[in-house]
Protein backbone atom coordinates (compact mmCIF):
# COMPACT_ATOMS: atom_id res chain seq x y z
CA UNK A 1 0.00 0.00 0.00
CA UNK A 2 2.37 2.45 1.07
CA UNK A 3 4.30 1.39 -2.12
CA UNK A 4 1.51 2.48 -4.10
CA UNK A 5 1.61 5.66 -2.63
CA UNK A 6 5.08 6.14 -2.99
CA UNK A 7 4.97 5.86 -6.55
CA UNK A 8 1.73 8.47 -6.85
CA UNK A 9 4.00 11.27 -5.35
CA UNK A 10 7.33 10.57 -7.18
CA UNK A 11 5.83 11.61 -10.38
CA UNK A 12 4.87 15.16 -8.61
CA UNK A 13 8.40 15.44 -6.90
CA UNK A 14 10.37 15.27 -9.82
CA UNK A 15 8.47 17.67 -11.80
CA UNK A 16 8.41 20.24 -8.95
CA UNK A 17 12.21 19.60 -9.03
CA UNK A 18 12.69 20.17 -12.63
CA UNK A 19 10.71 23.32 -12.20
CA UNK A 20 12.73 24.70 -9.47
CA UNK A 21 15.69 23.75 -11.59
CA UNK A 22 14.04 25.22 -14.66
CA UNK A 23 13.56 29.06 -12.92
CA UNK A 24 16.86 28.67 -11.60
CA UNK A 25 18.69 28.26 -14.59
CA UNK A 26 16.61 31.18 -16.05
CA UNK A 27 17.06 33.85 -13.35
CA UNK A 28 21.06 32.64 -13.01
CA UNK A 29 21.29 33.52 -17.04
CA UNK A 30 19.11 36.62 -17.03
CA UNK A 31 21.56 38.29 -14.13
CA UNK A 32 24.56 37.31 -16.10
CA UNK A 33 23.64 39.10 -18.85
CA UNK A 34 21.83 42.13 -17.56
CA UNK A 35 25.75 42.70 -15.87
CA UNK A 36 27.06 41.77 -19.09
CA UNK A 37 24.92 44.36 -20.94
CA UNK A 38 25.93 47.20 -18.43
CA UNK A 39 29.70 46.06 -18.28
CA UNK A 40 29.38 46.72 -22.20
CA UNK A 41 27.94 50.07 -21.79
CA UNK A 42 30.02 51.42 -19.02
CA UNK A 43 33.13 50.93 -21.57
CA UNK A 44 31.65 54.06 -24.03
CA UNK A 45 29.72 56.19 -21.43
CA UNK A 46 32.40 58.71 -19.77
CA UNK A 47 33.56 56.99 -16.12
CA UNK A 48 31.68 59.73 -13.69
CA UNK A 49 27.90 58.99 -15.70
CA UNK A 50 28.21 55.80 -14.13
CA UNK A 51 29.13 57.01 -11.11
CA UNK A 52 25.91 59.26 -10.18
CA UNK A 53 25.99 61.94 -12.97
CA UNK A 54 27.68 63.76 -15.14
CA UNK A 55 27.38 67.35 -12.68
CA UNK A 56 27.99 65.19 -9.05
CA UNK A 57 30.96 67.16 -7.53
CA UNK A 58 31.24 64.15 -5.11
CA UNK A 59 31.60 61.29 -8.32
CA UNK A 60 33.67 63.88 -10.49
CA UNK A 61 36.18 64.02 -7.56
CA UNK A 62 36.84 60.16 -7.84
CA UNK A 63 38.02 60.77 -11.48
CA UNK A 64 41.86 60.46 -11.62
CA UNK A 65 43.13 64.34 -12.58
CA UNK A 66 44.67 62.63 -15.58
CA UNK A 67 41.30 61.78 -17.03
CA UNK A 68 39.67 64.95 -16.20
CA UNK A 69 39.50 68.10 -18.85
CA UNK A 70 39.59 71.62 -17.49
CA UNK A 71 39.46 74.34 -19.64
CA UNK A 72 40.48 77.55 -18.81
CA UNK A 73 41.07 80.73 -20.78
CA UNK A 74 44.54 81.17 -22.41
CA UNK A 75 47.02 83.83 -21.12
CA UNK A 76 46.90 87.33 -22.93
CA UNK A 77 50.72 87.08 -24.88
CA UNK A 78 52.81 90.10 -25.63
CA UNK A 79 52.37 89.19 -29.27
CA UNK A 80 48.55 89.55 -28.95
CA UNK A 81 49.08 93.52 -28.57
CA UNK A 82 49.20 95.66 -31.76
CA UNK A 83 51.72 98.18 -30.87
CA UNK A 84 51.36 101.29 -33.39
CA UNK A 85 53.70 103.94 -33.64
CA UNK A 86 52.88 106.94 -35.12
CA UNK A 87 55.84 108.89 -37.06
CA UNK A 88 56.77 111.21 -39.57
CA UNK A 89 59.58 110.64 -42.09
CA UNK A 90 62.01 113.91 -40.58
CA UNK A 91 61.94 111.69 -37.45
CA UNK A 92 63.54 108.53 -39.02
CA UNK A 93 66.68 109.33 -37.79
CA UNK A 94 66.59 110.37 -34.75
CA UNK A 95 63.50 109.61 -32.26
CA UNK A 96 62.61 106.68 -34.52
CA UNK A 97 66.26 105.46 -34.62
CA UNK A 98 66.00 105.31 -30.50
CA UNK A 99 63.12 103.52 -30.11
CA UNK A 100 64.19 100.46 -33.00
CA UNK A 101 67.53 100.39 -30.72
CA UNK A 102 65.72 99.98 -27.40
CA UNK A 103 62.04 98.91 -26.65
CA UNK A 104 61.35 98.11 -30.32
CA UNK A 105 63.83 95.45 -30.21
CA UNK A 106 62.00 93.80 -28.00
CA UNK A 107 58.51 93.67 -29.71
CA UNK A 108 59.39 93.67 -33.33
CA UNK A 109 57.18 91.31 -34.57
CA UNK A 110 54.34 93.05 -33.38
CA UNK A 111 55.28 96.72 -33.27
CA UNK A 112 53.70 98.75 -36.23
CA UNK A 113 55.59 102.01 -37.47
CA UNK A 114 52.83 104.27 -39.16
CA UNK A 115 54.63 107.06 -41.06
CA UNK A 116 54.01 109.52 -44.58
CA UNK A 117 57.75 108.41 -46.38
CA UNK A 118 58.95 105.18 -47.38
CA UNK A 119 62.40 104.38 -45.58
CA UNK A 120 64.28 101.48 -47.13
CA UNK A 121 66.71 101.51 -44.39
CA UNK A 122 64.46 100.67 -41.97
CA UNK A 123 61.76 98.44 -44.37
CA UNK A 124 65.30 96.48 -44.92
CA UNK A 125 65.89 95.79 -41.81
CA UNK A 126 62.26 93.84 -41.19
CA UNK A 127 60.44 96.45 -38.85
CA UNK A 128 56.72 96.53 -40.08
CA UNK A 129 57.09 100.13 -42.30
CA UNK A 130 53.49 101.00 -42.96
CA UNK A 131 53.74 104.03 -45.33
CA UNK A 132 50.07 105.96 -44.84
CA UNK A 133 49.94 108.41 -47.78
CA UNK A 134 49.10 111.11 -45.00
CA UNK A 135 50.51 114.58 -44.80
CA UNK A 136 53.82 114.64 -43.36
CA UNK A 137 52.21 117.92 -41.14
CA UNK A 138 50.93 117.95 -37.44
CA UNK A 139 47.27 119.08 -38.22
CA UNK A 140 44.45 117.23 -36.69
CA UNK A 141 43.42 116.08 -40.08
CA UNK A 142 46.91 114.56 -40.57
CA UNK A 143 46.89 112.99 -37.05
CA UNK A 144 43.81 111.47 -37.78
CA UNK A 145 44.61 110.43 -41.09
CA UNK A 146 47.04 108.06 -39.70
CA UNK A 147 44.95 106.84 -36.80
CA UNK A 148 42.44 105.48 -39.36
CA UNK A 149 45.29 103.43 -40.69
CA UNK A 150 46.48 102.30 -37.45
CA UNK A 151 42.73 100.99 -36.72
CA UNK A 152 42.13 99.68 -40.05
CA UNK A 153 45.63 97.39 -40.02
CA UNK A 154 44.62 96.23 -36.23
CA UNK A 155 41.27 95.24 -37.23
CA UNK A 156 42.44 93.35 -40.18
CA UNK A 157 45.23 91.76 -37.60
CA UNK A 158 44.23 88.83 -35.44
CA UNK A 159 45.78 90.96 -31.85
CA UNK A 160 43.14 91.22 -29.36
CA UNK A 161 44.84 95.23 -27.93
CA UNK A 162 45.39 98.33 -30.42
CA UNK A 163 48.30 99.99 -28.58
CA UNK A 164 48.99 103.55 -29.59
CA UNK A 165 51.74 105.66 -28.69
CA UNK A 166 54.33 108.26 -30.54
CA UNK A 167 57.79 108.66 -31.32
CA UNK A 168 58.67 109.47 -28.39
CA UNK A 169 57.33 107.21 -26.38
CA UNK A 170 59.02 104.62 -24.22
CA UNK A 171 57.31 101.32 -24.36
CA UNK A 172 58.04 99.19 -21.02
CA UNK A 173 56.37 95.57 -22.54
CA UNK A 174 56.41 93.82 -19.49
CA UNK A 175 54.06 96.65 -17.49
CA UNK A 176 52.47 96.96 -20.62
CA UNK A 177 51.43 93.13 -20.52
CA UNK A 178 50.83 93.28 -16.74
CA UNK A 179 48.60 95.91 -17.18
CA UNK A 180 46.29 94.75 -20.08
CA UNK A 181 46.04 91.04 -18.13
CA UNK A 182 44.61 92.55 -15.25
CA UNK A 183 41.41 93.15 -17.71
CA UNK A 184 38.22 90.60 -17.93
CA UNK A 185 38.83 88.69 -21.65
CA UNK A 186 36.37 90.10 -23.68
CA UNK A 187 35.25 93.48 -22.53
CA UNK A 188 34.82 96.54 -23.49
CA UNK A 189 38.02 98.95 -22.40
CA UNK A 190 40.06 101.81 -23.12
CA UNK A 191 42.67 102.53 -20.63
CA UNK A 192 44.96 105.35 -21.08
CA UNK A 193 46.00 109.05 -19.16
CA UNK A 194 44.30 112.31 -20.25
CA UNK A 195 46.25 115.21 -20.82
CA UNK A 196 43.49 117.42 -18.60
CA UNK A 197 42.28 116.99 -14.92
CA UNK A 198 38.68 117.79 -16.66
CA UNK A 199 36.60 116.26 -19.23
CA UNK A 200 37.41 118.01 -22.76
CA UNK A 201 34.36 120.24 -24.16
CA UNK A 202 33.72 120.47 -28.23
CA UNK A 203 31.12 121.47 -30.58
CA UNK A 204 29.57 118.75 -32.15
CA UNK A 205 28.59 120.16 -35.85
CA UNK A 206 24.66 118.56 -36.78
CA UNK A 207 23.02 118.80 -39.54
CA UNK A 208 21.96 122.14 -40.92
CA UNK A 209 25.23 123.55 -40.19
CA UNK A 210 24.20 123.65 -35.92
CA UNK A 211 26.38 122.55 -33.38
CA UNK A 212 26.35 120.36 -29.90
CA UNK A 213 28.07 121.01 -27.03
CA UNK A 214 30.00 117.90 -25.87
CA UNK A 215 31.95 116.85 -23.28
CA UNK A 216 34.10 113.68 -22.59
CA UNK A 217 37.28 112.30 -21.36
CA UNK A 218 40.27 111.22 -23.77
CA UNK A 219 43.30 109.36 -23.46
CA UNK A 220 46.55 111.67 -25.03
CA UNK A 221 48.42 109.89 -27.48
CA UNK A 222 51.67 111.73 -26.29
CA UNK A 223 51.37 109.16 -23.09
CA UNK A 224 49.37 106.34 -25.28
CA UNK A 225 46.39 104.40 -25.09
CA UNK A 226 45.23 101.18 -25.72
CA UNK A 227 41.83 99.80 -27.02
CA UNK A 228 39.93 95.98 -26.50
CA UNK A 229 39.16 94.04 -29.86
CA UNK A 230 35.80 93.92 -28.78
CA UNK A 231 35.65 97.57 -27.92
CA UNK A 232 37.33 98.53 -31.06
CA UNK A 233 35.05 96.28 -33.08
CA UNK A 234 32.47 98.15 -31.99
CA UNK A 235 33.87 101.17 -32.69
CA UNK A 236 33.37 100.43 -36.70
CA UNK A 237 30.87 102.73 -37.72
CA UNK A 238 32.70 105.75 -36.88
CA UNK A 239 35.99 104.23 -37.00
CA UNK A 240 36.77 102.49 -39.85
CA UNK A 241 38.11 102.99 -43.79
CA UNK A 242 36.86 107.10 -44.06
CA UNK A 243 34.86 107.33 -41.04
CA UNK A 244 37.39 108.03 -38.42
CA UNK A 245 38.34 111.05 -40.46
CA UNK A 246 34.89 112.21 -41.11
CA UNK A 247 34.05 111.50 -37.11
CA UNK A 248 36.97 113.44 -36.62
CA UNK A 249 35.66 116.57 -38.78
CA UNK A 250 32.72 116.44 -36.26
CA UNK A 251 33.61 118.14 -33.73
CA UNK A 252 37.20 119.54 -35.45
CA UNK A 253 39.78 118.32 -33.18
CA UNK A 254 42.26 115.44 -33.24
CA UNK A 255 42.95 111.77 -33.54
CA UNK A 256 43.24 111.24 -29.62
CA UNK A 257 40.45 113.65 -28.82
CA UNK A 258 38.21 111.69 -31.76
CA UNK A 259 38.93 108.73 -29.72
CA UNK A 260 37.82 109.37 -27.18
CA UNK A 261 34.65 111.38 -28.50
CA UNK A 262 33.72 107.53 -30.22
CA UNK A 263 34.22 105.82 -26.92
CA UNK A 264 32.71 107.85 -24.56
CA UNK A 265 30.24 109.63 -26.66
CA UNK A 266 29.35 107.29 -29.53
CA UNK A 267 29.64 103.88 -27.16
CA UNK A 268 28.78 105.39 -23.60
CA UNK A 269 32.02 103.59 -22.55
CA UNK A 270 33.69 104.88 -20.04
CA UNK A 271 37.88 105.96 -20.50
CA UNK A 272 39.56 104.20 -17.64
CA UNK A 273 42.47 106.49 -16.13
CA UNK A 274 45.60 105.23 -15.41
CA UNK A 275 48.55 106.79 -13.93
CA UNK A 276 50.93 104.27 -15.92
CA UNK A 277 51.05 106.18 -18.90
CA UNK A 278 53.10 109.64 -19.73
CA UNK A 279 53.94 112.18 -21.59
CA UNK A 280 56.27 114.79 -22.30
CA UNK A 281 53.14 117.31 -20.81
CA UNK A 282 53.72 115.65 -17.32
CA UNK A 283 57.12 117.03 -15.43
CA UNK A 284 58.47 113.89 -15.44
CA UNK A 285 61.06 114.65 -12.85
CA UNK A 286 58.56 113.95 -10.45
CA UNK A 287 58.31 110.23 -10.86
CA UNK A 288 60.01 108.49 -8.32
CA UNK A 289 63.38 106.59 -9.74
CA UNK A 290 62.70 103.32 -7.93
CA UNK A 291 59.25 103.32 -9.76
CA UNK A 292 60.06 103.86 -13.25
CA UNK A 293 60.39 100.60 -13.98
CA UNK A 294 57.11 99.79 -13.54
CA UNK A 295 55.19 102.19 -15.69
CA UNK A 296 54.00 101.16 -18.88
CA UNK A 297 55.00 104.17 -21.16
CA UNK A 298 57.54 107.25 -20.80
CA UNK A 299 58.43 110.01 -22.77
CA UNK A 300 60.67 113.02 -23.06
CA UNK A 301 60.65 116.61 -24.89
CA UNK A 302 60.61 120.45 -24.08
CA UNK A 303 58.59 121.23 -20.90
CA UNK A 304 58.23 124.89 -19.36
CA UNK A 305 61.46 125.47 -21.79
CA UNK A 306 63.91 122.76 -20.12
CA UNK A 307 64.38 119.16 -21.15
CA UNK A 308 61.79 117.05 -19.22
CA UNK A 309 62.62 113.41 -18.84
CA UNK A 310 62.89 110.91 -16.31
CA UNK A 311 65.53 111.59 -13.45
CA UNK A 312 67.83 108.85 -13.41
CA UNK A 313 71.30 108.73 -12.82
CA UNK A 314 74.23 106.56 -14.02
CA UNK A 315 74.66 104.33 -16.76
CA UNK A 316 74.35 107.20 -19.52
CA UNK A 317 75.39 110.33 -19.09
CA UNK A 318 72.80 113.15 -19.90
CA UNK A 319 74.32 114.08 -23.13
CA UNK A 320 74.72 110.88 -24.63
CA UNK A 321 71.26 109.95 -23.63
CA UNK A 322 68.60 113.45 -23.04
CA UNK A 323 65.46 111.29 -23.47
CA UNK A 324 66.98 108.26 -21.07
CA UNK A 325 65.76 106.00 -23.05
CA UNK A 326 69.04 104.31 -23.02
CA UNK A 327 69.29 104.16 -19.17
CA UNK A 328 66.00 102.71 -18.55
CA UNK A 329 66.48 100.26 -21.41
CA UNK A 330 69.32 98.93 -19.62
CA UNK A 331 68.00 98.73 -16.16
CA UNK A 332 65.09 96.66 -17.90
CA UNK A 333 67.05 94.59 -19.87
CA UNK A 334 71.14 94.36 -18.62
CA UNK A 335 72.43 92.64 -21.17
CA UNK A 336 71.72 94.54 -24.18
CA UNK A 337 74.91 94.23 -25.77
CA UNK A 338 75.50 98.12 -25.82
CA UNK A 339 74.84 98.29 -22.45
CA UNK A 340 77.82 99.39 -20.41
Amino acid sequence: MQKKRLLRILPVFILTFSIILFVDFQLRTRKRHKLHFIHDMSEGIPQHWNQGGPHSPAKEASIPAKDRIVVTPSPLKLTDIFLAVKTTRRFHNTRLYLLLETWISKTKEHTFIFTDSEDEDVSSRGYNLIVTGCPSDHSHQALSCKMAAEYDHFIASDKKWLCHVDDDNYVNPGALLSLLSSFPRDSDVYVGKPSLDHPIKANELLEGNKTKEVQFWFATGGAGFCISRRLADKMAPWASGPRFEQTSAVIRLPDDCTVGFIVERRLGVSMVHSSMFHSHLENLLLLPPRNIPLQVTLSYGLFENKMNSVALKGIFSKEDDPSRFKTVHCILYPLTSWCP
